[in-house]
């Protein structure tokens, strides 16, 4: 296989991304006419790493994070956007690995890509756990704004499995937003440093839309 062929190759695979629709804004039935896509995630995610190292001052290497979370969600060109409320974090583990070494395996930098990946999985350096927490707290920028937008009506999710997770509805029985709910949710289970924590906290009390 030629040079072109492999670049070409792998640049398509990865464009399935943008058309791979984020699956819990699905099963929380977002009335919008434009979901946030996988690719669209990604590139949040990078901004939030630059902009969080600017004001923070990690002592990180920004460009093995930014790198990380380029490739992070890799494996769903494969196996699709699964949330843990429908799989077991092992379990897509172990297939998110088996999918993003057959992708990698024909590129020169593959082994060393797939190690990135595999290090983002692991959270034990620093910058997989500020990546980490990028990747989350992404998705909790977007879920306030999808609020903002009223985007989502809590008393239409008969189908929803989410909305039926004990912790979820504990949350949601107490009175609060959606967006609420999931960020307090999210502060719970990832367990944020104090300054990851501290913008999830700005999130929770002040509108963040561009006016």
């Amino acid at each position: 296989m030629s040079k072109e062929s492999k670049v070409v190759n792998f640049y398509v695979l990865c464009n399935k991304l943008k058309n791979v629709i984020r699956k819990g804004y699905l099963d929380w039935n977002v009335q919008l006419e434009r979901i946030e896509s996988v690719a669209e995630h990604v590139y949040g995610t990078e901004m939030l790493a630059i902009a969080m190292f600017s004001e923070f001052n990690y002592d990180i290497d920004l460009y093995k994070v930014i790198l990380m979370l380029a490739i992070h969600e890799l494996e769903e060109t494969v196996i699709g956007d699964l949330t843990h409320f429908e799989i077991s974090a092992e379990e897509k583990k172990e297939r998110g690995h088996a999918a993003v070494t057959k992708i990698l395996e024909p590129l020169k930098l593959g082994d060393y890509l797939e190690e990135i990946i595999f290090e983002f999985d692991e959270r034990k350096t620093k910058e997989a756990i500020f990546a980490f927490y990028c990747d989350k707290m992404e998705c909790d920028l977007q879920v306030k704004l999808y609020d903002e937008k009223h985007a989502v009506d809590l008393r239409n999710q008969e189908n929803n499995s989410t909305a039926s997770d004990e912790k979820v509805k504990k949350l949601l029985d107490s009175g609060m937003s959606w967006s609420e709910m999931w960020l307090k949710y999210d502060q719970e289970r990832y367990g944020f440093d104090k300054n990851f924590m501290s913008l999830s906290n700005y999130i929770l009390q002040n509108d963040i839309s561009i006016k």
